[in-house]
């Protein structure tokens, strides 16, 4: 929040949405120059970017539906986070194991990642090697054997923290003089002809209302697009987007988990998914069925959940997983463009569209689809028009070059070594705060220099430590406790999904941040209610 009024400035670009997309918009935007707005009825990174395969892919998958062109993109764009992001976006190996019984075979494969190497003609990544069947159970032991033929070992990429790469783009527009906005909805346009002439707010946590204007307007929604369109007066837009659910379930490392990343195709349906090795736990998902219910309250149903323990089971005989061994669950809607067929889930193109508004309003713009990989150049893209809509010349994009704000060193891998070396924490302390915070984690223990019991253990599993919640409310723009856990220290993704932290955060932000012992109780109920609603997998029949 900013104490400013914001009422009586002009803004040349409000962003609505501050999910990835909408965050990479507005660094790019205010790197640029331009006076940026940022807003989200929720947190940042409080919607779909935060429920997705936490994968930099170059979209092996789009090669089947002829998508050489976003193919190229995403690889192109995977090298660039590679550079720009090293503390969270992280090479990974992933393994597809080819059957006889599956409809993908060697040959299918084998062409699959000639192209893909092709295609990614600039990586720093190893190329592909085809395995023979001996060799890929040597390298995952719990795969069936049985009808196993070969293997491709590859390399992509994963972003654990998704909610961190989108925070440090939302702190670095920031830091170029953007302003943000959380827990604020729009709830109406106000319109002049052909052009949208203000935004009017209501904050959700005081329950204001305030009036914004701008020259640009960018509607960065995610699946919740249509429902920002419908704020504005007299007006009509058709349909756009068609979203699909994808569920995934987290599991504690089980009898023959790989070590490397699962890429495996399901028996029963031939679709794709994958066993990830994820935040010292085990990430599996992916489904895709079409979603048209409460976009507020999303989550996996029996079905995705034995669905996907099914699979996993088939492809590892020795894992005996059940609903009771499923830590907890998570669910969000792809943005897709919307088709009126609703049977071909799968074929729904991954690319993205920046819808202009004009004719009839000539000053707005909407995003449909996106993926984590390729947020980097939609911004690009998103930007350019911006600034052809203001009539004004573009300065050049430098997103592609300058790292984000735990990312600035000249060497990245001398930093975390000296980091551990010097700093006299503990080694999962300080893997931990590198894994989440970067270069700033030096800046982490600044603030518990202070006093010595901000560097006493926050929770045992992680590493994190007390100082982590003040620095989530001072330096990162934490309003609520699930802010803090799930979107800052990351504690609320960990095995017990945050449960056994929260009491601890909010004694710290009683202690530090003056909370009142009814403020801390509120937080935690209310963070209690979160995760029950988000995380809580069915039982057992």
């Amino acid at each position: 929040m900013v104490a400013r009024n914001i009422e009586s400035e002009s803004f040349d670009l409000v962003v609505i949405g501050a999910g990835i997309n909408g965050a990479g918009i507005a660094r790019d935007a205010a790197m640029r120059g331009l006076k940026v707005l940022l807003l989200d009825r929720g947190d940042v990174c409080g919607g779909t970017t935060a429920w997705s395969t936490r994968l930099v892919h170059g979209g092996l998958r789009y090669l089947e539906y002829g998508e050489l062109g976003l193919v190229r993109e995403s690889l192109r764009e995977r090298e660039r986070l590679l550079r720009i992001a090293p503390h969270l976006v992280k090479p990974l190996p992933m393994l597809i194991p080819i059957y006889e019984r599956q409809k993908r075979g060697s040959l299918t494969i084998r062409a699959g990642m000639l192209c893909y190497d092709l295609l990614s003609f600039d990586k720093t990544l190893p190329r592909h090697r085809m395995l023979s069947a001996s060799e890929t159970l040597r390298r995952a032991p719990g795969l069936d054997s049985e009808g196993l033929r070969a293997a491709a070992l590859y390399y992509d990429a994963q972003v654990e923290y998704p909610e961190r790469l989108t925070l440090e783009n939302a702190l670095d527009a920031q830091a170029h003089g953007a302003t943000l906005l959380t827990y604020t909805r729009v709830g109406r346009f106000e319109t002049e002809g052909a052009r949208v002439k203000a935004a009017h707010l209501t904050d959700l946590m005081s329950g204001t209302s305030r009036r914004v204007q701008a020259s640009v307007f960018v509607n960065v929604g995610g699946p919740w697009v249509d429902e920002v369109l419908g704020a504005t007066d007299d007006a009509t837009f058709p349909r756009l987007i068609g979203g699909t659910k994808g569920s995934h379930i987290v599991t504690a490392r089980f009898e023959g988990a790989p070590d490397d990343a699962l890429y495996v195709e399901a028996l029963e349906d031939g679709r794709p998914f994958f066993i990830i090795p994820w935040n010292d736990l085990y990430l599996i998902g992916t489904t895709d069925i079409r979603y048209e219910g409460d976009l507020d309250s999303v989550k996996a149903d029996k079905e995705e959940i034995d669905y996907l323990l099914r699979e996993t089971n088939r492809i590892i005989p020795q894992a005996g997983l059940t609903r009771r061994s499923v830590l907890y669950t998570y669910s969000g809607v792809r943005p897709l463009p919307f088709v009126a067929d609703k049977t071909k889930n799968a074929g729904i193109t991954r690319r993205h569209f920046i819808h202009d508004h004009s004719p009839a309003f000539e000053n707005l713009l909407s995003i449909v689809g996106g993926k984590i990989t390729t947020y980097r150049n939609l911004s690009e893209q998103t930007v350019n028009l911006v600034f052809r809509k203001l009539g004004r010349d573009s300065p050049a994009c430098k997103t592609a070059q300058t790292p984000l704000p735990g990312a600035r060193t000249n060497d990245w891998k001398a930093f975390a070594e000296s980091f551990r070396r010097e700093r006299g924490i503990d080694e999962r302390t300080a893997k931990h705060l590198l894994r989440v915070y970067g270069t700033r984690a030096s800046e982490v223990l600044e603030m518990a220099a202070v006093d010595s019991e901000l560097l006493k253990r926050l929770d045992a599993a992680t590493g994190a430590i007390r100082a982590e919640v003040l620095f989530a409310f001072r330096r990162e723009m934490a309003a609520t406790l699930a802010d803090c856990l799930l979107r800052r220290t990351m504690t609320g993704i960990g095995p017990n999904a945050g449960t056994d932290v929260v009491e601890a955060a909010a004694s710290v932000a009683r202690q530090y941040l003056g909370w009142n012992e009814e403020r801390a109780a509120l937080e935690v109920n209310s963070y209690r209610d979160s995760i029950a609603r988000l995380h809580t997998p069915p039982a057992d029949n």
